[in-house]
């Protein structure tokens, strides 16, 4: 199963400066408001904010396909040519995520969720 892009995760330097912009910018307040990430959700969009990005090697906006599976997603994407970027990591309330990249350094991520609305 995967349903697409549904989760784009922003690499930012100063959390605050970060939140007060996307809230005025998305019209909505952060449905999670932590010190390790910011998630705002729109429609069936999340919009997250990571003050940490940049450490795991971020250089902008990572899309998330949600998945069923993120091993068997990332396992896919391997066979097919892609790079291993992330191997499958635990990021907290029962979700997996993985992050692979193209042969042409574009990126993408697997996010497994146990609520996948």
């Amino acid at each position: 199963m995967n349903d697409g892009i549904k989760t784009i995760i922003v690499p930012v330097r100063d959390l605050d400066a970060a939140r007060a912009l996307y809230e005025t910018v998305l019209g909505v307040a952060p449905y999670a408001d932590e010190p390790y990430y910011v998630g705002f959700r729109v429609g069936d969009q999340e919009i997250g904010l990571d003050p940490n990005g940049h450490n795991h090697g971020m250089t902008g906006p990572v899309g998330y396909c949600h998945v069923g599976d993120v091993a068997a997603s990332l396992s896919r994407a391997v066979d097919a040519g892609w790079r291993t970027r992330q191997g499958v990591k635990d990021v907290g309330a029962g979700q997996l995520a993985a992050v692979v990249e193209d042969p042409n350094g574009n990126i993408l991520g697997f996010l497994e969720r146990k609520d996948l609305s």
